[in-house]
């Protein structure tokens, strides 16, 4: 299976319109898209419209940008037909099963953010399936989180869940700094991927 994976958009027309284009291809299989479509809850239904020519399969979780509920009522609105949002759930695409929550975990400084805490994401985390593709907004603690600050900005709880569960590939964003980064857990891949797009192969 070939996923073209991406988070971290932001209302950016034209980085949406690389992936739309990028999507097209016969290579991709899957579209995924970890969180943070809109600016501070502004502009999501445009940016969700943009990326509604997706005809390919594609799972969006939400970012700290926008809510679970605003995301999918987005998806709804734009008629993109073929976009699942996950948050707490999964859901099996071609015998491969894949787990997704949303939100900036830990909780970030700004009232505005739609974040989870870490006992609130471990308790949706108790849900992830073994041999599950996690997609989740934050990174996990440690891992692809490192900011400016020299501050790993991850989450302890998503870092446990890898550990316990051990998913063969963790995308994940949030993190501006640390778009393109990888590493490894046990088995497991992670990468922080950014809004350009990274085609990767399950």
């Amino acid at each position: 299976m070939q996923i073209l994976a991406f988070s971290d958009l932001h209302r950016s027309n034209e980085k949406a319109a690389s992936l739309v284009e990028q999507a097209g291809s016969d290579e991709v299989d899957l579209v995924i898209g970890a969180g943070d479509f809109a600016s501070q809850h502004e502009g999501l239904d445009e940016a969700i419209a943009s990326l509604a020519d997706i005809s390919k399969p594609a799972l969006l979780v939400p970012g700290n940008n926008e809510t679970a509920d605003a995301l999918r009522e987005a998806v709804s609105k734009a008629d993109w037909t073929s976009a699942q949002v996950l948050h707490g759930d999964s859901t099996t695409i071609d015998g491969q099963e894949f787990f997704g929550l949303g939100a900036g975990i830990p909780t970030t400084p700004w009232d505005w953010s739609f974040d989870l805490s870490e006992e609130e994401a471990a308790d949706a985390l108790a849900g992830l399936p073994d041999g599950a593709v996690l997609i989740v907004h934050s990174p996990p603690k440690g891992h692809c989180d490192l900011a400016s600050s020299g501050d790993h900005l991850g989450s302890e709880a998503i870092t446990s869940a890898i550990k316990s569960k051990q998913p063969p590939l963790a995308v994940c964003g949030h993190i501006h700094e640390a778009w393109g980064q990888t590493s490894e857990v046990g088995p497991t891949r992670i990468i922080n991927l950014g809004p350009d797009g990274h085609l990767l192969e399950l």
